[in-house]
């Protein structure tokens, strides 16, 4: 396996890399956009930090791409959505560099607090203009942090070390325990109304795009201070240079921008108030070297033995739960293949339940093997688990999952199930010996087949003769069977015969056992 190395990185990730077995390194930093294209089909892995673009353009002619790995936190300059489509696991390090961004984040708020920037310009220029740059001390404020995820937990903290009273917002963090670490969590609106200072530490969506504009500016108090050292576009750039000119906020420290670098017409350059650094969050040698050091351990890891961590398009997965999860993600891509070659209706809406031990553990990972194996059964083109759910939204393919903690009759259970005007199918399938994967129900049949090889599923009458009358067919054009199952709804009613051959039947072997005596029907499944 190889992995191209294209942006100025740690030497000690490299050789992580390097002593992984079966990898070879290469680094080529500075490639335009076309040599990179021109190359990047001999490539497994791929590691950047924020020069490189990696476009849909670049993405296609990725023919062998697994992994692309970003030494930093933001993923802007990766197409997240290209490479899900494509299967690539897009991973980045989302604590490498959370003290140093974090950090950055109080530095800027005491520059902004006495003045620092302005006042050391001044003195560059030889002047002694003490009186004009009075301050204001952080002791006793209140500092509003949006987002206590890593960097904004580390920020708080620090907060509440310089005897300041914080308040937070994050629609995802526990109340209870951000109580416990002296944080209050307050409404949006809140937060605005009640902080000195204003910091924001969450992800670039549509949902916190212009997070931060003038509306919201309007509810904050007035001279309040402003920082963002998160992505820009989350504060309405424009809105805070107006609102510093007019003196609503007092000051601003901004180190990221909607475009970066900013054009010389960006609207937070030049005002007095605003202090603007170049994106210097992680701009530490400790950050940059812890980043290096965790991509390339994640990328070996992924490369080497499946394991997933930090990917930002699909649920990760380290060794130890890999070889739990293991024979369920076997048994789950099989029962979809299964499931998708014997559903009588297009499958739009899917049902996946767990029952028993496995609901212990993150599912996850084993509906993206259903998914897989469904998806497989319909289309050519390469499906794993990475692309598995956007494919199946493309179809117009629908999933949900369901848990139920008690054990029936299995210790896990997992049951596939879909319903189509007025049509019922269901599938289910466990774990014998913890690894080896059986389908134990078939619509309204009880069974235990191995869910592999090439299966013949014969829907027949519960008759005598039946089965002698199937094995001889098969046994005239010299197709061996390998195992049989049978099961039927009641005595003398319906039956289903699940035999699995040595060989693939022809169609006219297929035809001909449609038409044996108490034979409804017959269906080949390849898995």
């Amino acid at each position: 396996m190889k992995v191209l190395v294209s942006d100025e990185f740690s030497p000690q990730g490299v050789e992580i890399l390097q002593k992984a077995k079966g990898v070879e390194v290469d680094v080529k930093t500075g490639l335009s956009p076309e040599e990179l294209r021109s190359i990047i089909g001999e490539y497994d892995g791929l590691v950047v930090r924020s020069a490189t673009k990696v476009t849909a353009d670049i993405i296609d002619a990725a023919t062998n791409l697994k992994v692309i790995g970003r030494a930093g936190v933001g993923v802007d300059n990766i197409d997240v959505a290209a490479a899900s489509k494509k299967g690539i696991v897009v991973m980045n390090t989302p604590g490498g560099n959370s003290m140093a961004a974090a950090e950055h984040t109080i530095a800027l708020m005491f520059a902004i607090a006495r003045s620092i920037s302005q006042a050391a310009v001044t003195m560059w220029e030889k002047k002694w203009e003490k009186k004009r740059f009075m301050g204001m001390e952080v002791f006793g404020k209140t500092l509003g942090v949006i987002g206590l995820g890593n960097i904004g937990g580390i920020v708080a903290d620090r907060g509440r070390g310089l005897k300041m009273k914080v308040i937070a917002y994050d629609p995802y963090a526990s109340p209870d325990l951000a109580a416990q670490k002296g944080i209050e969590m307050v409404s949006l609106d809140e937060l605005f109304a009640r902080s000195d200072f204003v910091t924001v530490h969450v992800p670039k969506s549509k949902e916190t795009e212009n997070l931060i504009d003038a509306k919201a500016i309007s509810k904050m108090k007035d001279g309040v201070m402003v920082i963002n050292c998160a992505r820009g576009g989350i504060v309405d750039e424009k809105a805070l240079a107006e609102a510093c000119r007019s003196g609503k906020v007092r000051a601003a420290a901004v180190d990221v921008f909607t475009k970066e670098p900013p054009p010389p017409d960006n609207p937070l350059l030049g005002v007095e108030n605003i202090v603007c650094t170049p994106h210097l969050g992680a701009a530490t040698s400790e950050a940059q070297e812890n980043v290096a050091i965790d991509i390339a351990h994640q990328m070996a890891a992924y490369l080497t033995e499946g394991t997933v961590r930090n990917a930002v398009n699909v649920h990760s997965v380290d060794a130890q739960v890999l070889a739990t999860l293991g024979p369920f993600l076997n048994l789950g891509q099989k029962m979809g293949g299964f499931f998708a070659q014997t559903c009588p209706f297009p499958l739009k809406e899917l049902i996946i339940e767990y029952q028993g031990e496995v609901t212990a553990h993150n599912v996850a990972p084993i509906s993206s093997a259903v998914l897989v194996g469904i998806l497989k059964s319909y289309m050519d083109e390469q499906v794993n688990d990475v692309n598995a759910p956007f494919i199946a939204k493309e179809r117009g393919i629908t999933f949900r999952e369901s848990k139920i903690t008690e054990a029936a009759d299995f210790t896990s259970l997992i049951t596939l199930r879909a319903k189509a005007d007025g049509k019922t199918h269901q599938v289910a399938g466990t774990l014998f010996g913890k690894k080896e994967p059986r389908l134990v129900v078939v619509n309204e049949y009880l069974v235990e087949a191995i869910p592999a090889g090439n299966i013949l599923l014969v829907d027949t009458l519960d008759e005598p003769g039946v089965i002698g009358n199937i094995g001889a067919a098969l046994g005239k054009k010299e197709i061996n069977i390998g195992n049989m199952q049978f099961g039927r709804d009641k005595k003398g009613g319906k039956s289903l015969c699940i035999l699995h051959l040595d060989m693939i039947p022809t169609s006219d072997v297929l035809d001909e056992l449609s038409h044996l005596p108490n034979v409804n029907s017959v269906r080949l499944i390849q898995l």
